[in-house]
């Protein structure tokens, strides 16, 4: 049978058995007999939990404990759904890279470092390139150079057998991708939103002085027509 290992953390109630212990709560915290405490724990109808045993004296809650250890676990979970994982992406390069695959892996590396990825860059020397390790060395200078914008040099290049390293890590928090349904979903809305903008009248070009048109001037000329007849009737 598994144990909860989250349940087995805290000691409570009588498990508790120093002299005395300070109780926190939304009232603020006091120091007291552990004797007191746990009377006091059995008139609310909670428990004595003790959250912070290496503090002097110990640091305790008058909670019910089951209530405590759901509190706990969802904080935890909470905590580790808004980390952000971070992988260690690699970008290989040859000593004698070109410039069109030099772009091509800069390109990528931006975009490992915007999703919030380490970069680990390399030039690997095969058989007699060792020999170029100085033009691998400004390779990856440059290479850290151009991502200066979107990455920070974690450790300048060093020669490990024959493969030489930059690690680059992301400057800002990673951005989470959105799927391209999401982004499709977006662009509609977006479009419906101009489309509905455009059909709206534009007051600007409305002839007020119209009554079609259900202009300020028409309808006042309307009133202005009525009252006048109303009051030829009440004459007459």
């Amino acid at each position: 049978m598994k144990t909860d290992k989250k349940q087995n953390q805290y000691r409570v109630n009588e498990q508790i058995r120093v002299r005395e212990v300070r109780i926190v709560g939304e009232s603020g915290s006091s120091v007291m007999p552990t004797r007191q405490a746990l009377d006091m724990a059995r008139q609310q109808g909670v428990d004595l939990v003790e959250i912070s045993p290496n503090a002097n004296p110990p640091v305790c809650r008058l909670v019910d404990y089951s209530k405590f250890l759901y509190q706990q676990k969802k904080r935890a979970k909470e905590m580790k759904a808004k980390q952000v994982k971070i992988e260690v992406k690699e970008i290989r390069f040859g000593p004698q890279t070109d410039e069109h695959d030099y772009q091509f892996k800069l390109k990528h590396a931006k975009e490992f470092l915007e999703e919030g990825n380490k970069v680990r860059a390399y030039v690997f020397f095969r058989g007699r390139s060792i020999l170029f390790k100085e033009q691998g060395e400004v390779l990856l200078l440059r290479f850290a150079n151009d991502l200066e914008e979107w990455g920070k040099v974690e450790s300048m290049p060093s020669l490990e057998g024959k493969k030489m390293f930059l690690y680059l890590a992301p400057k800002k928090a990673g951005v989470v991708k959105k799927s391209q349904q999401a982004r499709d979903r977006e662009a509609e809305a977006q479009e419906a939103k101009e489309a509905a903008r455009q059909s709206r009248p534009n007051v600007g070009e409305v002839d007020v002085d119209t009554p079609a048109n259900g202009g300020l001037f028409a309808n006042a000329k309307i009133s202005a027509d009525a009252l006048k007849k109303l009051t030829e009737e009440t004459d007459a």
